[in-house]
């Protein structure tokens, strides 16, 4: 009697499931479709009124489009888009249309992932890298995302760019800027480096707007002056306030030139980074905290004192330490003259260094020359992204008083 012969076993692969990925995307596919029902209700109702010679109504559902797949940060969402049948005619006689806001037509993916590809593109990996990298973050099936499409992506960033390079300023006041000169490892076509000038302004409102990326030459006078020009050309036709960079003096040389009553402020992450270089270890901790007793000091009095109080301690063994601070003086307190509650703002050139503090990064792992054209794109695309996050300045409704000439003492307006 034979036994039966056991089936053979086949290796079957395992597929592993990120469950919760699968709950969000069930999520938001969910979400889209009750946000495009409630758009389009709200369409229709809008001309309930509206009616035919024969009392039928001029715009009212008519089913749903073909299922589609919007890619997104977690993954590819279906979609059906409900349908209008739009008989309305606007006000000069001519057909309507209903297009969602949500969903237009012509989206295959989010802005968030717009934001995802020019970020993956500056953290180094390679046009050729980005199927596999998308399908690692979006799933094996991710249509659409293929290295060609990353090098259309990147045309049209180039002619954003220009667009946005040349946008009139005409009409905004800024009341505030920050500069600073954006050193990157990429070696140019020219074999120099790249150094990237960017400008940010605070308007009257206290919003931040990125006002220039602009390809520099070691942050030159010339280079800077030629920023500075462009803005003027553009439209900003009011001197700032204030403007605020580290020590690199080809802006300072520039900007009396063009904005001549503008007040200096300069940094003091850079100008403690530029002090504690030249001196040792041991006695920058220490150092350190004596810098910051200045800049946080409540008062300009009290600022000079631990200013005076630097100098004693380090004067007679590290002058070169004190030289660096002191030939500076007025403008590392000129930020005393403005409303305390600015201060946070204006005291460093954080708000360019907190944005770009993530945009170095392509250029570490760039091998061979790179474009100034691309480097200049990828910066300006990550730069905007980051826009969108920039918060209002605190006090901002001070902003209207220092415009006006109001006179602040120790962040504090005077008396009349």
């Amino acid at each position: 009697m034979h036994k039966p012969t056991a089936a053979p076993v086949v290796d079957t692969p395992i597929v592993a499931k990120d469950v919760l990925t699968e709950v969000l995307r069930r999520g938001a596919s969910r979400l889209l479709s009750a946000a495009l029902e409630a758009e389009v209700e709200a369409y229709v109702e809008r001309f309930a009124a509206e009616r035919d010679e024969a009392g039928h109504r001029l715009v009212v559902r008519n089913g749903h489009a073909r299922r589609r797949e919007i890619q997104t940060g977690v993954g590819s969402v279906e979609v059906q888009s409900p349908r209008v049948h739009d008989r309305h005619r606007d006000e000069d006689g001519g057909p309507t249309r209903f297009t969602s806001r949500i969903l237009p037509p012509y989206l295959r993916r989010t802005r968030s992932l717009e934001d995802l590809i020019p970020w993956l593109y500056l953290k180094g990996v390679s046009t050729g890298d980005f199927s596999e990298a998308l399908g690692a973050l979006l799933g094996p099936d991710a249509p659409g995302l293929s290295a060609a499409t990353v090098v259309r992506l990147k045309e049209v960033w180039a002619t954003d760019f220009d667009q946005w390079s040349r946008r009139s300023l005409r009409g905004k006041r800024f009341v505030y800027l920050w500069v600073d000169g954006i050193h990157f490892n990429v070696r140019l076509e020219d074999q120099s480096r790249a150094c990237i000038l960017v400008v940010m302004g605070a308007t009257a409102t206290g919003e931040k707007e990125l006002l220039a990326v602009h390809d520099g030459v070691r942050e030159s006078e010339q280079s800077w002056k030629e920023v500075l020009l462009d803005l003027k050309d553009r439209g900003i036709e009011k001197d700032p306030e204030l403007a605020v960079g580290d020590g690199a003096l080809g802006f300072w040389k520039a900007l009396p030139k063009v904005f001549p009553t503008t007040r200096e402020q300069r940094c003091w992450v850079h100008k403690t980074a530029n002090v504690l270089n030249v001196l040792p270890k041991g006695q920058q901790p220490e150092a350190k905290r004596r810098l910051q007793a200045i800049w946080m000091a409540a008062t300009r009095e009290e600022a000079f004192k631990a200013f005076d109080l630097f100098g004693q301690m380090y004067g007679a063994k590290y002058p070169g330490a004190v030289e660096r601070l002191t030939k500076d003086r007025a403008a590392l307190l000129a930020f005393y003259d403005f409303p305390a509650e600015h201060w946070l703002h204006i005291r460093t050139t954080n708000p360019i260094e907190s944005t770009f503090a993530t945009v170095r990064l392509r250029t570490n792992r760039t091998k061979g020359c790179g474009s100034r054209l691309a480097t200049l794109t990828m910066v300006f695309m990550l730069a905007r992204a980051a826009e969108r996050r920039w918060r209002r300045l605190t006090g901002s409704k001070l902003l209207a008083d220092v415009i006006l000439g109001v006179r602040f003492v120790d962040g504090i307006k005077a008396a009349a």
